[in-house]
């Protein structure tokens, strides 16, 4: 493969992915009171329709442990999940989501939906 294909890619994908942190953070934010992150986390545990262990959220949202673990005591904090034991692992730790959580990514899934498509509708490899 073309190695300038490649960087020029590599700053595609860079560009792309800032510009849309920043879109999400301010629409997400003024509209729905949730950050990016915070939003992924709802998403991913709507889209799995269960509750999730905290290991599949990391992989599921790419981020640390740790910082997935603040994410969801904000989330937990606002009433948007809760939080269990693992009946079967009592180390494992579970992530459900409130009807209120699902109340607010209802209302929040529009915004990020239209953030991504404004973002990446140049995006030659994801044309139709």
């Amino acid at each position: 493969m073309d190695e300038e294909f490649v960087v020029d890619t590599w700053h595609y994908v860079l560009a792309k992915h800032a510009k849309a942190m920043c879109a999400l953070e301010r629409e997400l934010g003024d509209r729905h009171g949730l950050g990016p992150s915070e939003f992924e986390v709802l998403d991913r545990i709507v889209h799995h329709d269960r509750k999730l262990r905290i290991q599949e959220l990391c992989d599921e949202v790419h981020l640390s442990q740790s910082a997935l673990s603040r994410v969801v005591a904000r989330l937990e904090k606002a009433a948007l999940v809760s939080r269990g034991v693992c009946d079967a692992d009592r180390r494992g730790v579970f992530v459900c989501i409130t009807d209120a959580g699902r109340a607010r990514h209802a209302e929040a899934l529009p915004t990020q939906r239209a953030v991504l498509s404004e973002i990446f509708a140049d995006a030659p490899a994801l044309a139709r």
